[in-house]
């Protein structure tokens, strides 16, 4: 690639940049955007690695960013998919309390699911819940019709081809590897030459703050990563699964916990965990990179947070070493599942950012600095809610960028 001037650079080529991109190019043609991915594919970390579920708005806290954006997401997902061909299938799901205790945690997700406005949702009882999914033991349940499943990589292509059309640029195996101003403009030192952009968004996901740090900007928040790991169900297992099954999660925990999710090719996952990895784009146990696995441990929030979270650590790495543990977890959700109904599977990592007194962010957060923009966390549903992001992301440029002057 050789230098060349743009408008506007946005860094990543996940589900979160080419939506960006392409919602960019829709409101603004006249603009020059290139986007630049460091991996020879897109979508080749969380987006590539997720379940695939389009999510209903259920769990977040009313009035945030993660429920207003999630809601008017998952509907515009539906309809893009419709529009460009994509296989989606509205499975549902069930989020199912096991015991009477968990029953108060059920009740809260079902007001705040209602107060996000979220479609068609109900609490059912035992008999509902054995007609849904047979195979599933709770006392009562809340039933999300609207949550669905699909390819997200599929998605990706779409966003991408729709923006090559309307003019833009996208380079693959491209990393960034120095960027400095001078003269009003951003400067980007890369793998295959340099790029000189007017702007800069950064939707580099689990190197979001590593671009902030290459700014020679500070940030009050290091992305610390955690590998999810599943298993699949076994074949002659399928039918135990009709749709999505969620427990109620720990409300002072950001992950769902164990649950079981029919994809959209007919599999079926069981997991994640959440176990800190030991490199940010850490998808096995083996996988470690000293320079970053030294740069979690440097950081004071880490240490915060694993004194808050150290007893539901070890738990989540009990799982990862043992099926049996694994297995026994999911066995509250379906008591028949046995360890030889599980076969191993992939692996994401979440890019959780945390900050210095080890709070980790539970919202979105999409910040400015001078003429850049920072996705700097962006966890799930965000890929069910990338339309609505991007279209903030549209607005916060439109006016940071001077876009309409």
């Amino acid at each position: 690639m050789t230098s060349k001037q743009y408008d506007i650079a946005i860094i990543g080529g996940g589900i979160l940049g080419l939506a960006t991109a392409m919602q960019l190019s829709h409101s603004y043609p006249q603009q020059r955007i290139i986007v630049l991915e460091k991996e020879q594919e897109l979508a080749r970390h969380q987006t590539g690695h997720n379940s695939g579920v389009i999510h209903s708005g259920l769990y977040y806290r009313p009035g945030s960013a993660k429920a207003t954006f999630c809601v008017d997401g998952a509907r515009r997902m539906r309809e893009f998919c419709d529009n460009h061909d994509i296989k989606y299938d509205l499975v549902g799901k069930v989020v199912v309390a096991t015991s009477e205790e968990e029953l108060p945690a059920l009740d809260t997700l079902f007001e705040r699911g209602t107060a996000n406005g979220v479609e068609g949702i109900e609490m059912i009882g035992q008999e509902e819940l054995k007609e849904m999914e047979p195979f599933t033991q709770g006392v009562r349940a809340i039933r999300c019709p609207m949550t669905g499943i699909v390819d997200y990589k599929e998605v990706c292509s779409a966003y991408a081809t729709e923006f090559r059309e309307s003019g833009g640029d996208i380079v693959t195996g491209t990393r960034v590897q120095k960027i400095a101003r001078s003269n009003g403009r951003t400067l980007l030192e890369t793998t295959q030459g340099d790029v000189d952009a007017g702007h800069l968004i950064n939707c580099a996901g689990l190197q979001a703050d590593v671009i902030v740090s290459r700014m020679g900007l500070p940030t009050n928040v290091r992305i610390i990563p955690f590998r999810g790991e599943y298993y699949t169900l076994v074949p002659e297992k399928h039918h135990m699964v009709k749709g999505l099954i969620y427990p109620v999660p720990n409300p002072l925990f950001p992950f769902l916990g164990v649950h079981f999710t029919r994809r959209i090719t007919g599999e079926v996952e069981a997991g994640p965990n959440a176990v800190l990895a030991f490199a940010r784009e850490g998808y096995s146990k083996r996988n470690i990179n000293v320079p970053e696995f030294m740069g979690t441990l440097a950081y004071p929030g880490f240490w915060h947070m694993a004194k808050r979270y150290w007893k539901t650590g070890m738990g989540e790495m009990q799982r990862s070493f043992s099926k049996r543990a694994f297995t026994k977890a999911l066995q509250k959700l379906m008591p028949e599942l046995q360890e030889s109904d599980l076969a191993p599977a992939g692996s994401g990592v979440r890019a959780q950012a945390v900050d210095r007194k080890g709070n980790l962010l539970d919202d979105f957060s999409i910040v400015e600095t001078g003429d850049a923009i920072h996705v700097l966390n962006a966890p799930s549903p965000a890929a069910t809610s990338s339309l609505a992001i991007a279209d903030h992301i549209v607005g916060l440029a439109s006016k940071s960028f001077g876009l309409d002057g």
